[in-house]
């Protein structure tokens, strides 16, 4: 049984036209005008409503170990809240500990994510160098599909990296024609800070935003831009925050060099105010690089615009405020970073980016799903409505209204960072590997549905 949507508006990142677009056995096989239903087809009216290429979030962080928890989604609850927002592949991130064996953990990860709803692939963090790297790299990306690894600048001692290691991923990856992302702050400034605020009796969340202000964002952007200059690698600066990174990343981009920056709806819509809250909910909007100032805003939405930033993600890695959170009550330091996102990133981006006209409906389509199918090898296979694509559609009712709250949401946290957003605009049917998987609030997804992705640059 095939799925036919009847009369939508077809968008992807290029053109946008009125007509049909009929599925089978998981993929894109006619498009057109006026195409006739063949027997046993599942008929989806989309009149009046937008069809999209299924959402990709390039950067989630499924049931990860961190700060002594772990993240509160599984693959199964964080993927199924994705679909009920239209996102329908996600790259989730294999992280050894300092010390750990890359292959050995992404075996772990591979188990993990065997009960995900939708489609997967992986980025390998490389968060220390010995005699093994190099080959394990190779093995990353010639044998298991993953040609993208991520660095942390930050977390020292524990998952980041200095700069001599640094620089041997990034000639490694340049010999292996692969991509080199990074989690761009001074860590070792930041830690510095941290202790002084907390000598200082300084304990509150707020705090935390406080010991990893912008200019060490931007300061180990400029410095990982420059060691990629130099290194002769391409650079994904992840969760771009502030006016500094952004900066940096123009400058590279304007003299020809190839450096691509994601940012995420938090630091987009949000502004380090969250931190005042009373009665330690400010532990909610803890993550890293926190939430920035009113003003940083405006920067990160014309770099979008402008196509600095090509990518919005969410960094989903939530944290529930009981038994979690409050883990650092009395020491900041001890907040675990993170919070949910990943059902609301297609709806937060279609309400404050399309409808206040800073993005256009295809630059809406591109940067929450073409260009990361593009950059990270998942393209045409996903973030295209083409024949032979995979079938990974939303249907978006440009009409639906809604108020987001951690009282309905799908993801497995007991708060919402965006706790109030109005919004305009939700997916009414989501059909993810050509199944229809969420239709008119209906969340019908199966666990261990999705599938592994190998990727290739």
């Amino acid at each position: 049984m095939g799925i036919l949507i009847k009369g939508g508006t077809v968008v992807t990142a290029l053109d946008q036209w009125v007509g049909d677009v009929r599925c089978d056995d998981g993929k894109i096989t006619e498009l057109g005008p006026d195409l006739a239903a063949n027997s046993g087809d599942e008929v989806v009216d989309a009149a009046s409503q937008y069809v999209f290429p299924g959402g990709i979030d390039p950067h989630v962080h499924m049931e990860m170990p961190f700060m002594g928890t772990v993240s509160s989604d599984d693959f199964e609850t964080g993927t199924a809240a994705g679909v009920a927002g239209g996102t329908t592949s996600i790259i989730d991130f294999v992280i050894p500990g300092r010390g750990d064996d890359l292959m050995e953990t992404l075996g772990v990860w591979h188990e993990r994510a065997d009960k995900a709803v939708s489609d997967y692939a992986f980025h390998m963090a490389v968060t220390w160098w010995g005699d093994d790297t190099a080959e394990h790299m190779r093995r990353c990306v010639q044998e298991e599909g993953i040609p993208s690894f991520k660095t942390f600048m930050a977390y020292r001692g524990a998952i980041g990296v200095d700069d001599i290691e640094l620089i041997k991923i990034m000639n490694t990856a340049r010999e292996l024609g692969a991509l080199t992302t990074v989690h761009a702050e001074h860590g070792d400034m930041v830690v510095d800070l941290q202790d002084k605020l907390f000598a200082e009796g300084k304990r509150e969340p707020k705090h935390h935003a406080l010991s990893r202000p912008a200019p060490l964002e931007g300061e180990a952007t400029s410095r990982a831009i420059m060691l990629a200059r130099m290194t002769r690698e391409p650079l994904y600066v992840v969760h771009v925050t502030c006016q500094q990174a952004a900066h940096a990343i123009t400058e590279a981009r304007e003299r020809g060099q190839n450096v691509i920056g994601e940012t995420c709806p938090q630091y987009l819509l949000l502004d380090a105010s969250v931190y005042e809250k009373p009665d330690f909910e400010g532990a909610a909007y803890v993550m890293s690089p926190p939430i920035r100032p009113l003003g940083h805003q405006e920067y990160l939405w014309a770099g979008l615009k402008a196509g600095t930033l090509q990518v919005v993600a969410t960094d989903h890695c939530p944290f529930n405020q009981a038994g979690q959170k409050e883990m650092g009550r009395d020491d900041f330091r001890l907040i675990p970073n993170g919070a949910a996102g990943i059902q609301h990133r297609l709806s937060l981006m279609y309400t404050y980016g399309v409808l206040q006209d800073r993005l256009t409906l295809n630059e809406f389509v591109d940067v929450t799903s073409t260009r990361a199918a593009k950059i990270f090898g998942l393209y045409p296979r996903k973030g295209a409505i083409a024949l032979g694509s995979d079938a990974d559609l939303v249907v978006w009712d440009p009409a639906a209204t809604g108020t987001i709250s951690a009282a309905t949401h799908h993801h497995r946290c007991d708060r919402n960072i965006f706790e109030g957003f109005e919004t305009k605009g939700a997916p009414s049917t989501v059909i993810v590997n050509g199944r229809v998987q969420f239709q008119d609030g209906d969340l019908r997804v199966t666990k261990g549905a999705g599938r592994y992705l190998k990727r290739s640059l």
